[in-house]
C-alpha cells in the first residue's frame, strides 16, 4: 500500500521580522541605559570635577570657564635643570653658590642628556654638540649658531641658548675653559690680522659673559684661541669647515684640573 505523501509546507518569507524585531528592542534598551547612566550621576560627576580641579588649583566661578591660579601670563623659558632653581638677583648676576659640588663622571651625563632634550626640543640640535671625554663635558659651540662670519660678537638670538646650558653647567664649581677654533680660511682685517685673534676674541667674548652674568669664579675660568690648528674634521668641504669654527666650553674632569696651572 503507498506512502500517503505529506503536503510540502508554505515558505514563510516574513521570518525575517522576528529577528529584526529583537535586535530593534536591543537597540532601544542599550540607548536607553545609557541615557540613564548619563542623568543619573550628573550630580556626582560635578561634584567629581570640582574636587579634581581643587586638587590641581584650580577656581571656578559662577558659568565662567576655569582659570588656573599657578603664576602670572609672561613670556617663559622651560630650562632643564639637575640642580635646585638658581636665583638671579637684581643685576642679573647668580648670587654667589657656596658649597658646589664638583661634577663627576655620572653628573657630566645627566648635564649632557638635559642639554641634548633642551636643544631638540628648541630645533637647536644642529648649533651645539657635546661630547664626554677624559678632560671632562666639552660642549661645541657652532659659528653659524652663535656668531657671524668674521665676527667676535656673539649673537643677540643665541643669547637664550647660552643662558641655558651656561645655567646647568655653573651650578658646579669644576673649573671652565673657553676655547676658539677656526677653520683653515685665511683672514686678515684690521680688527683680526689673523685666525688666533679672531678665535681668542671668541673665547674672550664668552668668559666675559659668562663672568658677567653667572656664578663663576674669575681664578675657575679661562679662554684661549687656536686658530686653525685643532680641527675635528677635514677643511676640504664645506661642512667639514663649518664644524670647526666653533667656540668650545669645556668643563674640566679631576683628571684634567691637575694640569692645569
Amino acid at each position: 500500500m503507498a506512502l500517503k505523501k505529506e503536503p510540502e509546507k508554505h515558505v514563510n518569507h516574513e521570518r525575517w521580522l522576528v529577528s529584526y524585531a529583537d535586535f530593534i528592542t536591543l537597540l532601544f534598551a542599550v540607548f536607553v541605559v545609557l541615557y540613564a547612566m548619563g542623568q543619573s550621576d550628573k550630580k556626582k560627576v560635578e561634584e567629581v570635577m570640582q574636587s579634581i580641579q581643587s586638587s590641581f588649583g584650580m577656581a571656578t566661578a559662577g558659568a565662567t570657564a576655569p582659570k588656573i591660579n599657578v603664576i602670572a601670563s609672561q613670556t617663559i623659558t622651560v630650562i632643564p635643570s639637575l640642580k635646585p632653581e638658581v636665583k638671579v638677583n637684581p643685576m642679573g648676576r647668580t648670587r654667589s653658590g657656596q658649597g658646589k659640588a664638583r661634577a663627576e663622571e655620572k653628573d657630566f651625563r645627566q648635564i649632557k642628556s638635559a642639554v641634548e632634550a633642551y636643544l631638540i626640543k628648541q630645533g637647536a640640535q644642529n648649533k651645539v654638540t657635546l661630547e664626554i671625554t677624559r678632560r671632562g663635558l666639552i660642549v661645541s659651540l657652532k659659528e653659524a649658531g652663535f656668531f657671524n662670519s668674521g665676527q667676535a660678537n656673539i649673537k643677540p638670538e643665541a643669547y637664550d641658548l647660552i643662558n641655558t646650558i651656561a645655567e646647568v653647567m655653573t651650578q658646579y664649581n669644576n673649573p671652565l675653559r673657553l676655547e676658539g677654533h677656526t677653520d683653515n680660511v685665511p683672514i686678515s682685517t684690521a680688527q683680526f690680522p689673523s685666525n688666533w685673534e679672531l678665535s681668542t676674541a671668541r673665547a674672550t667674548n664668552g668668559l666675559k659673559y659668562l663672568l658677567k652674568n653667572f656664578d663663576v669664579d674669575a681664578d675657575k675660568i679661562s679662554a684661549t684661541g687656536y686658530a686653525e690648528f685643532r680641527p675635528i674634521a677635514e677643511n676640504d668641504t664645506p661642512e667639514g669647515r663649518g664644524k670647526n669654527r666653533r667656540v668650545d666650553l669645556v668643563m674640566l674632569s679631576g683628571e684634567a684640573e691637575k694640569g692645569e696651572p
